[in-house]
């Protein structure tokens, strides 16, 4: 059992520059490889996670944009609906107005004219009264004169 001890110090003692140059080339590779392979996979990362974010504000503000515009189009649409019913209240009322201006003519026609109507009706009838008195005249002087004859 002795000598198994000896042969495993012994075995140990030839693996301890084996164990060191191991242990060196994990150090030399941590920081020469991959140390900077992982900064350079966070940087990428970063980068990347970056980009997406900023893609998403930039998605964000697109459709915040959008929405103002779909409000701002809303808005100038109904304010010329607004404008147009206005116009069309105003076209309605002008012609209201045209209207009463001319029905108010028209009466005032209407009434002019029924008066002169009235009046030459009123000459016509004394013009007639006086004829038909006259010619009632002549009649009964004609059959008083020839009864007299």
């Amino acid at each position: 059992m002795d000598e198994t001890l000896r042969q495993l110090g012994g075995i140990l003692l030839r693996a301890i520059p084996t164990f060191v140059l191991v242990l060196l080339l994990h150090f030399y590779l941590k920081f020469i490889f991959f140390k900077p392979l992982q900064r350079v996979l966070r940087e990428r990362y970063e980068a990347t996670e970056g980009a997406r974010k900023l893609a998403e504000d930039s998605l964000a503000k697109a459709f915040a944009k959008a929405a103002e515009y779909d409000a701002a189009l809303r808005n100038a649409r109904a304010e010329t609906y607004k404008e147009l019913e206005q116009l069309r209240r105003n076209l309605q009322e002008d012609r209201a107005a045209s209207v009463r201006e001319a029905r108010g003519r028209a009466e005032a026609a209407v009434a002019q004219a029924k008066s002169t109507l009235a009046a030459e009706v009123a000459d016509l009838k004394k013009t007639l009264e006086a004829e038909s008195d006259a010619l009632a005249d002549r009649i009964a002087d004609k059959i008083l004169r020839g009864r007299a004859a």
